[in-house]
């Protein structure tokens, strides 16, 4: 179950209207229209009372490769992932994608929010595996926005200095193991946390407070982020 902790106008006033959830995707490749999506992971967040933004739901997948996918050995040398192991428990990718965005959809509703936004480490690669995936399966109701997204080693240069998600974790005092990556449901919640951790951090140092003005509720109002 979603908790709503008193978020609906919070959750919607804070990300102008949008709701964050972080994706992470394993492949068999850099090439989003050609090459296998094997593992995917979605994490919701949540506000409590006190303005402290952290992850909600997770839920993750390893994904059957479509049919005619191209699967590069360096990819799963990296990833350790074995697509045709037996006990993989895989599923397709139109499952997955029915799964996550039924639980998106659920914590739009919940917390006034009109559109879903992608948060992921270097996110233009999983927003771009995310929107290949949802073309093929024939999904007509995405509730990710088509092309804006957050990245968060963008915002880890800007607050941390560093790029590398194992590292800026390292930094924002947040812990990694190192053997554990690679796989999406783990950099999922990883990349969470950090996220939660900057945001946080920013309103911490005074960079947010809980209130916009009446011109700001007004628009979110007229965009459909608010109840």
């Amino acid at each position: 179950m979603i908790e709503e902790n008193n978020g609906p106008s919070r959750m919607a006033a804070r990300f102008r209207g949008f709701y964050p959830v972080v994706i992470d995707v394993e492949t068999g490749g850099f090439q989003s229209a050609t090459d296998a999506l094997l593992e995917i992971a979605a994490v919701t967040l949540k506000f409590d009372d006190e303005g402290i933004l952290s992850p909600d739901r997770c839920v993750s997948f390893h994904v059957q490769p479509f049919e005619g996918a191209n699967i590069e050995q360096a990819a799963l040398d990296f990833t350790g992932i074995d697509p045709y192991h037996p006990f993989r428990d895989a599923v397709t990718e139109a499952t997955a994608l029915q799964e996550i965005f039924t639980m998106v959809r659920k914590g739009l509703k919940s917390a006034g929010c009109n559109r879903a936004v992608v948060v992921g480490h270097n996110a233009h690669f999983d927003h771009g595996f995310l929107k290949a995936a949802v073309e093929r399966t024939e999904i007509k109701r995405d509730p990710f926005h088509p092309f804006s997204s957050f990245d968060t080693a963008t915002l880890s240069a800007l607050v941390f200095g560093q790029t590398v998600l194992a590292k800026t974790c390292k930094i924002a005092g947040i812990e990694f193991d190192t053997k554990a990556a690679h796989s999406a449901e783990y950099d999922t919640m990883k990349t969470a946390e950090l996220f939660c951790a900057m945001v946080n951090k920013y309103k911490a140092l005074g960079g947010w407070v809980d209130a916009v003005d009446d011109d700001e509720m007004d628009f979110l109002a007229a965009m459909g982020g608010l109840d």
